[in-house]
Parts: C-alpha cells; sequence; structure tokens
C-alpha cells in the first residue's frame, strides 16, 4: 500500500526535517514510529525539508508498506508512538503514482511576527519578535510586487541545489490579528530560505528601511535583499496536490 500522512510538529527542538546521523530529527523520529509499529524500516517520501526550529502544520510525506493496519487507523498507532511534538493529522490510502513531492502542485507557508514593546511568554519559538511597530501598510506595498512569475535570485540563500531560480508566487498576503502579523505566501515552489527572506525584507520595509522589491528582484543579487528571518516564525501550513489521490 501507498500511505500518505498528513503531519503536524513543532520544529522547535529538532534538528530540521532530514535524518542527520544520531541527531533528534522529525524524519527520523516518524521513521522509528513506523518500524515499530510495522517491523519494517520505510523509506519516507517527504513533499519537501525543513529547516532546524520551522513548524509544520501540514508537512505531507508517502511511503510504502503491507501493514496489516487499515490506512486511516495508522495515525492513531503512530500517535501512540510518537511524542507531543509530533501528530500524524491524517493517514490515507493513495494511488501507486502518488510522490508526495513530484506531485504537489502548490506550497503554502505561513511566517509569524510578534511586535510591541513586551515579548510574550506563549509566544516563545512560535514567532519572530520585532520590538515596537512595523508599518503593515509599507509591507503590503512591496509585498504586492513578489506576487507573480520572477526569477527570485536574489531570495535565495547560498548552498541552494536549484539549477533554476523561476518561480511563481500565486498569493502573498500580509494580516494583523493584535501585535501578531502573520504573512501567508502561496506559490509553485520556493527556493532555499526564500520564504524567509521574503519575510526579512518585508519586516525592513515595515521598519522603515528604503526597500524596493522589484529593484531587488531585477537585481538578481542576494546582498539588496532583507536579512534571512529566524526559522521559528515560519511553518509549513499545506501542501496542495493538482488531482485526488486517494483510493
Amino acid at each position: 500500500m501507498n500511505i500518505k500522512l498528513t503531519i503536524e510538529y513543532i520544529g522547535t527542538s529538532f534538528y530540521g526535517w532530514q535524518k542527520q546521523g544520531s541527531l533528534n530529527t522529525v524524519e527520523a523520529a516518524i521513521e522509528d514510529a513506523i518500524e515499530k509499529i510495522t517491523r519494517k524500516k520505510p523509506k519516507l517520501i517527504a513533499s519537501g525539508r525543513t529547516d532546524a526550529g520551522v513548524h509544520a502544520l501540514g508537512q505531507v510525506v508517502n511511503f510504502h508498506t503491507d501493514t496489516t493496519i487499515a490506512p486511516e487507523r495508522l495515525k492513531y498507532a503512530l500517535n501512540s508512538k510518537l511524542n507531543d511534538d509530533i501528530r500524524i493529522i491524517e493517514s490515507t490510502l493513495v494511488n501507486e503514482s502518488f510522490h508526495s513531492r513530484f506531485v504537489a502542485k502548490e506550497k503554502t507557508y505561513i511566517y509569524r511576527i510578534q511586535t510591541g514593546s513586551v515579548r510574550r511568554s506563549f509566544e516563545k519559538n512560535r514567532s519572530y519578535y520585532v520590538k515596537g511597530d512595523l508599518d503593515i501598510e509599507s509591507m503590503r506595498k512591496q509585498a504586492a510586487m513578489i506576487v507573480g512569475q520572477h526569477d527570485f535570485s536574489a531570495f535565495k540563500s547560498e548552498g541552494s541545489s536549484a539549477k533554476k531560480f523561476v518561480r511563481t508566487v500565486y498569493s502573498l498576503e500580509l494580516k494583523k490579528y493584535g501585535d501578531i502579523i502573520e504573512m501567508e505566501i502561496t506559490g509553485n515552489g520556493f527556493l532555499y530560505n526564500m520564504v524567509r527572506i521574503i519575510a526579512g525584507t518585508l519586516i525592513e520595509a515595515g521598519k522603515g528601511q528604503d526597500i524596493n522589491v522589484e529593484k531587488i528582484l531585477e537585481s538578481k543579487s542576494r546582498e539588496f535583499a532583507g536579512p534571512t528571518a529566524p526559522a521559528m516564525g515560519l511553518y509549513l501550513k499545506k501542501v496542495s496536490y493538482s488531482i485526488d489521490n486517494e483510493l
């Protein structure tokens, strides 16, 4: 059976998604849980990797198994073997052709920022704290230039393995809830640290810095974009697929 898992996790205590020797990673924890349930070590295929400290509300993976446990019941069995920082939200049987990475149509990320005079304790490791206020209208003005198909070379970190840098951003919205600003961005794919660099650039605009996203995009140079915002504010919200792969 080809099983699709939808997963949420708090990334604070993990060294990211991908297995790294004996380090505590999300992938290793889920593989261990599956092995305990099925007695076989699985090969997980993830929609993408998340860095250390990054959270997920809807990470998607698939793996093959011959377990006799009903697909929809697997989430309960796996959750019994996982600590509270990881939860399997859904487990379903999908077509053999389903590949969580290669057939993904789009991804949605959220970046959370807390503003104000005091760093709230309940926001620790769940959002990036910026002391004072941010001009959200200035941030929205620059955010509008991100939407569309562009060469995002200026918004990628060194070490990116991508060979092509053109991506399409379908939407980018900034919403304010009291002292929380949420940036929600959906696109057909993202370069390494692209979302965090976009967030860092918009934060600079909100601080009143002279930011012109149109010129940054034209430059294709990382040196002109803002800093890479910290991992703690980033959430993989959802991965969408073009066809219904469930059986």
